[in-house]
């Protein structure tokens, strides 16, 4: 897959930053290595890292297929929310992967989709996402839709697209949230110089909103419910934090100590999936219980 830039206002910016900039799904080391392979041209002669780009100059970035290694299906228990011939929604739990990726070759929901369903996964996501429509993070909690067929992947996917599915989740912040409730609108992208974290990206982010409502006040804690109009990466932990309230558990974008242990991060849950069936045309909501540690603290949380 090759990319293509035209330089129109980063004139004297190292071609390494430029890239990283423009290519926020590439990590810096990745584009380095790839201009050390020759792989970067820049007016049809590769570069350094350390070239300086002038304006108006031609950039094509030649970006190699990546190898996909063997995914093998594990004997995985499923906590299954709802199943039938087209999709199944699982109740992922806590530390638990979505799909293989670099340190995660083994243990994923994959692994234990592919033992439990077999070679009924839709396959247009690749081998390395077989039926996987959206993700959540590996310390989320909760409602997660798998398609067994194109058919089905192809008709939700237009609906995550257009944001018509219900994705409602319950989370536990810091401080006390005055207002009932509110949205968040500001957009997001890669951060700028930790490419691990998500940030408000005003130039480059894409467009993301939250509405959220308070359930409970614990004084200097918020149990609040939030819904997705969009799904962006780190979403509901980016926006939140963004106004001051990050989510408990959550070291990256909240306090580095945790007041609580043992929370093995965020403490957030996908409570409810909504989706337009892609066979019958009906709607169809489902319920994932709160984890049992969200029960414990939130009874802890009511005792102080």
């Amino acid at each position: 897959m090759n990319e293509y830039f035209t330089v129109e206002s980063e004139a004297g910016m190292r071609i390494d930053k430029y890239l990283a900039c423009h290519l926020p799904n590439l990590s810096r080391s990745h584009i380095q290595k790839l201009i050390r392979d020759n792989l970067v041209i820049v007016n049809q002669k590769p570069v350094k890292a350390n070239y300086r780009l002038s304006l108006y100059e031609q950039i094509e970035v030649m970006i190699p297929k990546p190898e996909e290694p063997e995914i093998l299906p594990e004997n995985i228990p499923l906590d299954i929310l709802y199943e039938d011939a087209d999709i199944i929604i699982v109740n992922k739990p806590k530390q638990m992967v979505v799909h293989p990726a670099p340190g995660h070759a083994s243990g994923t929901l994959v692994n234990a989709l592919m033992y439990h369903c077999g070679s009924d996964l839709s396959g247009i996501n690749g081998v390395m996402r077989p039926g996987i429509v959206h993700r959540i993070d590996m310390d989320t909690t909760g409602s997660l839709l798998v398609c067994k067929n194109d058919m089905a992947h192809q008709k939700l996917a237009a609906q995550l697209k257009e944001h018509s599915i219900t994705r409602i989740y319950e989370a536990i912040v810091h401080g006390n949230i005055k207002e009932s409730e509110g949205t968040v609108t500001a957009p997001i992208g890669r951060h700028p110089t930790d490419r691990k974290k998500m940030s408000i990206h005003t130039k480059q982010g894409r467009s993301a909103v939250t509405h959220y409502q308070v359930l409970k006040r614990f004084g200097k804690f918020t149990y609040i419910r939030c819904r997705l109009e969009t799904g962006r990466t780190h979403q509901i932990r980016v926006h939140m934090a963004s106004i001051g309230h990050p989510l408990l558990g959550d070291k990256v974008y909240g306090p580095s100590k945790c007041p609580f242990g043992g929370l093995e991060g965020q403490t957030l849950h996908a409570k409810t999936l909504g989706i337009v069936h892609p066979r019958t045309e009906e709607y169809l909501e489902i319920q994932a219980p709160l984890p049992e540690y969200f029960v414990n603290l939130l009874q802890k949380l009511s005792k102080n």
